[in-house]
C-alpha cells in the first residue's frame, strides 16, 4: 500500500460550469466562458505555489464543435484573445505552455498563436500548463492507432509504452489527480487512457468560482487517498 500524503505532480481539471454560472446571473453563456478564462491564471499560480509541476485544463472538447455556432465562434475568439493577453504574463511567471489535441481544425491564425505561445515558453522550468483544446480521449486513441498503422509498426512490438509515445500527452506524466468542477461526476471523454489510476475529485463549485479554498480542499482530500495501482 502506498500512502499519497504528498502534492500531486500532475493535476488535470475539467473546467465545468461556465454556462450555468452565467445563467444564474442572467448573463449570456459567453460571459461565463469569459469569467472562466479569467480564472485560469489565478488557479495556475496557486497550483504552482503548492508545488504542482503539471496542470492540464480541458478547455474545448472534440464534441464542443456541436454547440451552437455563435457559442463556438465566441469560444474560439476568447481563445485567441486569451493567448494574446496571457502568454507574456505566464512566460514571466516561468510557466511552460503546451497544447494537446487536434491542430488541423483550428484556424490558421489561432493555430499560429498557439504555436508561438508554445515556442516562447519552451525553455521555462516552472509549472507546465497543458491546454486540451479540440481534444477528445477517444479521438486521441484513434489518431494514435492510425499513426501506428501508417508507420507499419510490427504487431508484436506494440505494448503500452510504445502506444503512449503516439498520444498527444506523450511528453507529460499521467495525472495523479483529476478534478471536475460544476457538480457532474463523469470524465466526458477526457484523458481516458491517462486517468486509469488517477484519483478523482468532484466538486459542485462552478469553474469561475473555483479558487484557492477549493484547491486546498482538493489537495487535502488527495493527501488522504491510498494509491495502490492494482496492488495490495
Amino acid at each position: 500500500m502506498t500512502e499519497s500524503n504528498h502534492i500531486p505532480v500532475h493535476v488535470a481539471i475539467i473546467m465545468d460550469g461556465n454556462g450555468r454560472w452565467a445563467q444564474e446571473r442572467g448573463l449570456p453563456r459567453i460571459a461565463g466562458h469569459k469569467a472562466g478564462g479569467n480564472n485560469i491564471r489565478p488557479v495556475v499560480r496557486v497550483f504552482a505555489d503548492r508545488g504542482v509541476r503539471y496542470l492540464t485544463l480541458y478547455a474545448f472538447s472534440t464534441e464542443n464543435w456541436n454547440r451552437p455556432v455563435a457559442e463556438v465562434s465566441g469560444l474560439l475568439g476568447l481563445l485567441g484573445r486569451r493567448i494574446d493577453r496571457e502568454t507574456q504574463a505566464l512566460h514571466e511567471d516561468d510557466v511552460r505552455l503546451l497544447h494537446i489535441g487536434r491542430e488541423d481544425r483550428l484556424s490558421k491564425k489561432i493555430g499560429q498563436k498557439v504555436k508561438d505561445a508554445v515556442e516562447l515558453t519552451r525553455s521555462n522550468t516552472g509549472l507546465t500548463l497543458c491546454l486540451a483544446f479540440d481534444y477528445g480521449g477517444r479521438d486521441e486513441i484513434v489518431q494514435a492507432v492510425r499513426q501506428i498503422a501508417k508507420e507499419g509498426v510490427a504487431v508484436d512490438s506494440i505494448d503500452e509504452p510504445l502506444f503512449e509515445r503516439y498520444l498527444y500527452s506523450r511528453v507529460i506524466p499521467d495525472p495523479d489527480l483529476l478534478i471536475r468542477t460544476g457538480g457532474e461526476t463523469r470524465l466526458s471523454n477526457f484523458l481516458l487512457w491517462q486517468t486509469a489510476y488517477s484519483e478523482f475529485y468532484f466538486t459542485p463549485v462552478l469553474w469561475p468560482d473555483f479558487g484557492s479554498k477549493e484547491i486546498e480542499a482538493a489537495l487535502s482530500e488527495y493527501s488522504r487517498r491510498q494509491r495502490r495501482f492494482g496492488g495490495i
